[in-house]
């Protein structure tokens, strides 16, 4: 059964970068068909599709970060990085990393059978 677990640190300065790891246990990142993304969800607000890696190692992200996010994967240890650089206070949330199979739209936040259990990030001088 594969299970996701979010890292990093709960708390970053206005205009850091905040960079969480997703570790993938009972599976792995480059079992087809599988894509790999980070949501997140801000306080009083819905989900939000941020990004993903797909199993080839591809990347996609959502256009309103773009400028911002970058995903990354390290193969070895099973884990894939987001990183965010900029931030404000708005992206305060909990982020999510969660694994979609192919074939779903990736914002079909619904179609995603395997979510970690969350991460605070509180951005905040």
């Amino acid at each position: 059964q594969v299970q996701l677990q979010e890292s990093g640190p709960g708390l970053v300065k206005p205009s850091q970068t905040l960079s969480l790891t997703c570790t993938v246990s009972g599976g792995s990142l480059t079992t087809i068909p599988y894509y790999w993304s980070w949501i997140r969800q801000p306080p009083g607000k819905g989900l939000e599709w941020m990004g993903a890696i797909a199993y080839s190692g591809s990347t996609y992200y959502s256009p309103s970060l773009e400028s911002r996010a970058s995903i990354s994967r390290d193969t070895f240890k099973n884990q894939f990085t987001l990183q965010l650089k900029s931030v404000t206070p708005e992206d305060t949330a909990v982020y999510y990393c969660a694994r979609l199979e192919e074939g779903y739209d990736l914002t079909s936040l619904d179609e995603y059978d395997t979510w970690g259990q969350g991460t605070q990030v509180t951005v905040s001088s």
